[in-house]
C-alpha cells in the first residue's frame, strides 16, 4: 500500500525508485545503435574522426542530457506543457518560410548562426506529444465522434502545409502516417480512414501538378524507372543500388567500401548511411540494424501495453509510429522501394536535429515507462 501511494504521487518518488523503473531493454539498443553510426561516421570521414564522427560524438553527448532530464522529470509536467512544445515547434518551422536557410534546394532550416536546426524534425515529436495529452481522457464514445477529431486534423493540417512549402515531401508523408496511425489507435472509425483514402486519390492529379516541384516528379518518375536518367536524378538510387549489392553477405570489410570511399555514394553520412553500412558490413550488417531497430520496435510496443494511463500509452504508441516510419521509409527509400525523399535513418544519420528529436521521444518513452503505474486525471490539466 505504501509503495502504490508512492507511485501516485510523482513528487514523493525518490530517484531510486525511478532508475529501479527505467527501462533498460530500451536504452541498451538505442546505445547500440549510436555507437555503430560513430563507427560508420568514422569509416565516411575516411578513417578519420574529422568531420563527421567528433562532430557527432559531440551532439550524442548533448542529446544524451536532453534524454536523462526528459527521462526522470515529473510526467505532469509534460501534459501540462504538451501544447507549448507543439506551439514552439510550429512557430519554427513558420519562421522557415520566412527567415529560413536554403540548402540543397529546399528551405528546412534555420541558422543560427554557429548551428543551423531543421524544425520540422522536432514538430513530428511534439505532434505526437500534444495528440496524446488531446485524446488522454476521451472516452470510447467521444472517439467513436467525427467532431472530436477536427482539431487533431488542424493540429496536423497547419504545419503540413509550412512542410509542403519548404518542400520536404519525407517529414509531410512522416506526418501524415503518424497521423492516421494514432487515429487508429485511438479507435476511429475504419470507415473513415477508406473515405480519406478515396479523397486522397482524387485529390493526386492536383498534388502532381500543382502541389509538386519538378525535381519531386523527377524521384518518383526515377523510382518507377531508374535507368531513366542514370547520371542525373536516377544517380543517387543506381549507386546505392550498386554500393548496397557489392557488399554482399559479409561486406567488403571495414573502410573498404569502394564507392563510398571514392565518393560515388552522395549523402554518404546522411540519408544514405544504411546503404554505406551494407556495403562495408554485408548482409549481416545491415541485417542485425534491423533486428536491433525491430526490438526497439517491439519494447516501445510492450512499454505502451504496460502504461496503466493512456497519456503513457499514447507516447508510446506514436513514438514507436514515428520511429518506424523513420527507419522505414529510409531503408526502402535507399532499396529502391520507394522514392527517393529526405528522412534520416534513425539514430545513425549524421545530423543533430534528428537526434534531438530522436532522443527527447525515447526520453519521453522512458517517463512513460517509469511512471506507466501512475493513474492520471484530468483534473487540474
Amino acid at each position: 500500500m505504501q509503495s502504490t501511494t508512492r507511485v501516485s504521487n510523482a513528487n514523493m518518488m525518490s530517484f531510486r525508485e525511478k532508475l529501479s523503473r527505467f527501462s533498460w531493454p530500451l536504452f541498451i539498443p538505442m546505445c547500440v545503435v549510436l555507437l555503430i553510426s560513430l563507427v560508420v561516421l568514422f569509416s565516411a570521414g575516411g578513417g578519420s574522426w574529422f568531420p563527421f564522427a567528433i562532430s557527432q560524438l559531440l551532439k550524442i553527448v548533448f542529446c544524451m542530457g536532453i534524454f536523462f532530464v526528459v527521462s526522470f522529470s515529473n510526467i505532469k509536467f509534460w501534459i501540462k506543457s504538451a501544447y507549448v512544445w507543439y506551439i514552439i515547434a510550429l512557430i519554427l518551422i513558420i519562421l522557415v518560410t520566412f527567415v529560413g536557410s536554403v540548402g540543397g534546394g529546399a528551405q528546412r532550416w534555420l541558422s543560427f548562426g554557429f548551428v543551423n536546426i531543421q524544425p520540422s524534425e522536432f514538430i513530428k515529436i511534439t505532434f505526437v506529444l500534444a495528440l496524446a495529452r488531446y485524446f488522454a481522457w476521451f472516452n470510447s464514445t467521444e472517439l467513436s465522434q467525427f467532431k472530436n477529431y477536427l482539431i487533431p486534423i488542424g493540429m496536423f493540417i497547419v504545419p503540413f502545409m509550412f512542410i509542403a512549402l519548404q518542400p520536404d515531401l519525407g517529414t509531410g508523408i512522416s506526418l501524415a502516417l503518424i497521423t492516421l496511425g494514432i487515429f487508429y489507435i485511438v479507435g476511429a472509425n475504419k470507415k473513415w480512414f477508406l473515405i480519406m483514402f478515396i479523397l486522397g486519390l482524387l485529390a493526386a492529379p492536383a498534388i502532381w501538378y500543382g502541389a509538386m516541384h519538378n525535381y519531386q516528379r523527377d524521384r518518383i518518375i526515377t523510382f518507377l524507372n531508374p535507368e531513366r536518367d542514370s547520371r542525373g536524378a536516377g544517380y543517387q538510387i543506381n549507386q546505392a543500388k550498386i554500393a548496397f549489392g557489392s557488399g554482399g553477405f559479409v561486406g567488403k570489410g571495414y573502410m573498404s567500401g569502394t564507392q563510398s570511399q571514392q565518393s560515388f555514394l552522395p549523402e554518404k553520412q546522411t540519408d544514405f548511411i544504411f546503404t554505406m553500412l551494407g556495403e562495408e558490413f554485408g548482409f549481416i550488417g545491415a541485417f542485425t540494424l534491423l533486428m536491433i531497430y525491430t526490438f526497439i520496435v517491439i519494447i516501445l510496443f510492450w512499454s505502451a501495453k504496460k502504461c496503466r494511463n493512456r497519456f503513457g500509452q499514447l507516447i508510446c504508441f506514436g513514438f514507436m509510429l514515428n520511429f518506424f516510419i523513420y527507419y522505414f521509409i529510409n531503408i526502402s527509400m535507399v532499396l529502391g522501394l520507394l522514392p527517393t525523399v529526405g528522412v534520416p535513418l534513425p539514430l545513425m544519420s549524421f545530423g543533430g536535429s534528428s537526434l534531438i528529436s530522436l532522443l527527447f521521444g525515447f526520453g519521453l518513452c522512458q517517463n512513460a515507462q517509469i511512471h506507466k503505474d501512475q493513474q492520471l486525471s484530468s483534473k487540474g490539466f
